[in-house]
């Protein structure tokens, strides 16, 4: 089982975050809506140039059946620069999808949890390491590789401008973790301190559940 501890989160960024009350679950449409409204408001405060294209969007594949109420195909969120203009909101455009920036897909089930957590850069990297311990185990555990469809997607751009923008009042991340509301699906999971699944400490029935979650039938 994972046992490392919490990296303390650095009091500028609980003070900046302070204030920011839950609106919804991970994915959900409030959420989603928050979230990219946040992303716009720091890029538009960067006063970034006029010239730039840049997009942002994260889909959420996989998703529980509440999200998709409403007829709403795509959970995720996007924020677009151009025209010397930000926009974003609920959902990924193709527009979104095919202009140079950071374009993902996930499976919901597998980042949902640790996306609650506040960290620095310090609990971003202990994040990552949990996150990439749990798909090594789930790899070993279902018997082949990549069996969640990780990495695939264009390549990822980020430029200076934009990162020193979202990161900005606390950071993208933090914001976004603050108005995130728990997800009753991994109340009786084991974690690691960051929130990962820990899918080592997990008893075979609670793997095939989490499994589930992620889309896997075993």
């Amino acid at each position: 089982m994972n046992d490392r501890t919490r990296p303390e989160v650095p009091a500028e960024i609980l003070e900046a975050v302070a204030d920011i009350e839950p609106v919804g679950e991970f994915g959900s449409k409030a959420w989603c809506e928050a979230c990219a409204a946040g992303g716009v408001k720091l890029l538009k405060e960067a006063d970034l140039p006029d010239d730039m294209e840049w997009a942002f969007s994260e889909v959420y594949t996989h998703a529980p059946e509440r999200f998709h109420e409403g007829g709403r195909e795509v959970v995720g969120y996007y924020m677009l620069v151009k025209n010397g203009e930000v926009t974003g909101g609920d959902g990924a455009p193709e527009e979104v999808r095919n202009t140079v920036g950071f374009n993902i897909t996930a499976r919901w089930a597998a980042i949902c949890s640790p996306s609650r957590v506040l960290y620095d850069g310090v609990g971003s990297k202990q994040r990552m390491e949990d996150a990439e311990a749990m798909f090594a185990a789930i790899e070993e555990y279902v018997g082949r590789p990549n069996p969640l469809g990780r990495g695939i997607g264009p390549e990822r751009v980020w430029f200076p401008e934009i990162s020193a923008a979202l990161g900005k009042n606390g950071g993208l991340h933090n914001i976004a973790a603050r108005m995130q509301a728990p997800s009753p699906e991994f109340a009786d999971l084991p974690m690691t301190a960051m929130d990962v699944p820990d899918f080592v400490a997990m008893t075979d029935e609670q793997k095939q559940y989490f499994l589930k979650l992620c889309g896997l039938d075993m």
